[in-house]
């Protein structure tokens, strides 16, 4: 079989450059990029203890991810209360967010390096009875070994980019993907389009199930932190006219400093502010602004307005959502540069945001779709600079019309986010909890069935 040959072939060169991977990480650890003490995670070695009974191993490579992975797990915990849950991630600023605020019981670890000693100290130690993957976390490694201890395997809001699916689609690695996905009992994608293209990789149609995409219903939690010091912001704010430019990247800064710029001209009580994709990004850009001699606030110094502060910089974690609520315009970043391809646009419209997007929106188009299809005011697409900075004058000059696209959006949001969850929920209960052993199941199913279900 092709397909093992390449797996066997991955798996040989995965464990002789074991060594300098391992180089590598502690390279990253030097550089600031790895976690200083829980670093070992990352080859396969526990810091916490398991506990007995069933356990499902949730993977989700970053914040945004694991966000939306966490609906998912509290109904998991709501339906199962005695499962054991684990959470990984990789990049530190999902450690960061997530740590802090996910449910006490539930075990939080680095994910391991996919090498076969990383894969295999994890699953000896941790013996998940399922792992659910988010996204498009397709390791050969992980799924091979899972598959051969007899781990079920689920792919929540699946999704593969246009690039990744040209590369799975070559004859010469099409064998590789086809037999990874062959381990999957279940494969739900975020759209229509990524089922098709999962399909066409040779999953089998039986275990593609669509559902919604979870993006969302990513939930509120820990938001009691920092609270007060948004309504102190939304006092600051009342008098001003306020837009937020969201998940910014480096090089979008210019297009959004300029609209401001212009937009001063006209309004001078004008407020933007600017939350990049990167908190140092928002600290170079406060500096920048300084040495320019305008004024700036920054989110992290917690200091009360100036008179003449026009730019409030956020350059901190986890806020995005309760941002959206101090600013009736969102501006998606991400979308304004061809090499870019677009962020997440329903948390903005869950606050009933005017949302406003650049045109390289990649993966997240499928959700622009369906939002405009619903009603062509929620999701206002433009071309760059010229086209943001008319639509946004347009808006701050118009509350009929500003009041038009808000509604527009939270409707829109409204209607996509309906039953996602509990779709979910089912999927899982029907293709990976019922199927497991009794011996595996029984406890965990114990307390839904004497409760009615909750």
């Amino acid at each position: 079989m092709k397909g093992l040959v390449l797996y066997k072939i991955y798996r040989a060169l995965s464990y002789g450059l074991s060594p300098l991977i391992r180089l590598h990480l502690r390279w990253r650890r030097f550089r600031g990029l790895e976690h200083p003490r829980r670093w070992p995670e990352r080859l396969g070695h526990p810091s916490q203890s398991r506990y007995p009974g069933p356990l499902i191993w949730f993977h989700a490579v970053s914040l945004g991810e694991g966000m939306i992975a966490i609906p998912v797990i509290k109904q998991c915990i709501q339906k199962m209360p005695n499962l054991n849950v684990l959470v990984t991630t990789t990049t530190m600023s999902a450690f960061e967010v997530l740590s802090d605020r996910l449910p006490s019981e539930i075990i939080f670890q680095f994910s391991p390096l996919d090498t076969p000693a990383s894969i295999h100290s994890f699953l000896h130690y941790w013996k998940p009875n399922a792992i659910v993957l988010m996204e498009s976390e397709l390791w050969p490694n992980l799924i091979m070994d899972a598959s051969k201890n007899g781990i079920k395997l689920a792919l929540l809001n699946a999704r593969m980019s246009e690039k990744s699916f040209k590369i799975w689609s070559r004859s010469v690695v099409l064998p590789l993907i086809s037999l990874m996905l062959s381990k999957f009992s279940l494969i739900a994608p975020l759209s229509t389009v990524q089922g098709i293209r999962f399909q066409l990789l040779q999953a089998s149609p039986s275990i593609i199930n669509f559902s919604g995409d979870l993006k969302y219903v990513i939930e509120d939690f820990g938001v009691n932190r920092g609270r007060k010091n948004l309504e102190d912001l939304r006092l600051q704010f009342a008098h001003k006219q306020v837009w937020l430019a969201a998940s910014i990247h480096a090089g979008e800064e210019e297009i959004i400093l300029g609209v401001h710029d212009a937009l001063m001209q006209l309004q001078p009580n004008i407020m933007t502010i600017i939350v990049p994709r990167h908190p140092q990004h928002g600290r170079d850009i406060a500096k920048k602004l300084e040495k320019e001699g305008q004024s700036v606030a920054l989110r992290s110094q917690h200091e009360k307005l100036k008179p003449g502060t026009n730019i409030y910089v956020v350059d901190t974690l986890g806020e995005l959502r309760q941002l959206y609520t101090l600013t009736p315009i969102a501006v998606i970043g991400g979308s304004f540069l061809p090499s870019l391809s677009g962020h997440n646009i329903s948390e903005a419209a869950a606050a009933g945001c005017a949302i406003l997007t650049g045109s390289h929106v990649g993966h997240f188009s499928h959700m622009v779709l369906e939002m405009q299809r619903l009603n062509p005011l929620s999701v206002l697409q433009v071309s760059g600079k010229l086209e943001l900075e008319k639509a946004l004058i347009k808006l701050l000059t118009n509350a009929t019309l500003l009041q038009a696209h808000r509604r527009a959006s939270k409707e829109a949001f409204g209607l996509l986010s309906n039953d996602i969850v509990s779709n979910i929920w089912n999927l899982l209960n029907f293709h990976i909890f019922s199927r497991q052993s009794p011996k595996d199941t029984k406890d965990c199913m114990r307390n839904e069935v004497s409760s009615g279900h909750n």
